[in-house]
């Protein structure tokens, strides 16, 4: 039996960084399952859209579709914009919606891949705050993952972690580096972008760390990435959730 097409959808941006972090990162997702057939679209912004790689792929006699937001909370997008165009693909495709990337243990990895690379050392955590930015949300679930995230990220030994937000909900970032400063044993803080690719909100992001010692790079194609988009791929696949037109499971 063929195995269902994986397709994943990323917002795009008019920053061409983010539509060149997205392509690698699928790169590298297909490199690690041969013979796996992985398509990327965009929301926004970005060729090729939503709805022309889905009439492509009935057009190449494609059944099954696994799509995937790249997206790391269940936010509008997820809940709202993804479901919407899905319903709208040719009645020949059958698709199923993967869960979002958050949380997992996968991406705290990646995180702290990202701030090794920027400088730091293991040795390093016990005096290092950790700003973990993110874009922002103004949905609840969302908030709250980024939260948990953070709390999660703190348990793997650093002195402090405080979440932040580029957009839609506080602290920013420059507060949070601020805050941390403040914070008994911190003696260095550093700014984790809890982010996918670059874009508009990265670079603020990274306004907002000026005042932080160490700058962490976006999440981008790292292994761990990649390792989830396959992994909540196989998920999708295994549950077998046919969604309805009307309403795509997820």
């Amino acid at each position: 039996m063929n195995r269902p097409v994986l397709l994943v959808i990323a917002h795009g941006s008019r920053d061409p960084r983010h539509a060149a972090t997205v392509q690698a990162l699928v790169r590298r997702t297909g490199a690690l399952r041969p013979g796996l057939r992985v398509e990327t679209a965009f929301l926004d912004f970005n060729l090729p859209s939503v709805p022309g790689v889905l009439d492509r792929l009935a057009a190449d006699g494609v059944r099954e579709v696994v799509a995937l937001p790249l997206l790391l909370t269940r936010a509008f997008h997820a809940k709202a914009d993804i479901p919407a165009v899905l319903r709208q693909a040719p009645p020949s495709l059958n698709i199923r919606q993967a869960e979002v990337l958050g949380p997992s243990p996968l991406l705290i990895a990646a995180v702290e891949r990202r701030l090794y690379e920027a400088g730091l050392a293991p040795g390093d955590k016990s005096a290092t705050g950790v700003v973990l930015a993110s874009a922002g949300s103004t949905d609840p679930e969302a908030i709250a993952v980024i939260a948990e995230t953070a709390r999660e990220l703190r348990r793997t030994g650093w002195c402090s972690v405080r979440p932040a937000f580029a957009s839609a909900a506080l602290p920013r970032t420059e507060d949070a580096v601020r805050a941390l400063r403040a914070e008994p044993g911190v003696r260095r803080v550093a700014v984790a972008p809890y982010v996918i690719a670059p874009g508009r909100l990265p670079d603020r992001i990274a306004t907002g760390a000026a005042e932080a010692d160490v700058l962490a790079d976006v999440l981008g194609p790292s292994p761990e990435l990649a390792r989830l988009l396959l992994e909540r791929y196989d998920g999708a696949h295994a549950a077998r959730r046919p969604a309805a037109r009307t309403g795509l499971a997820s």
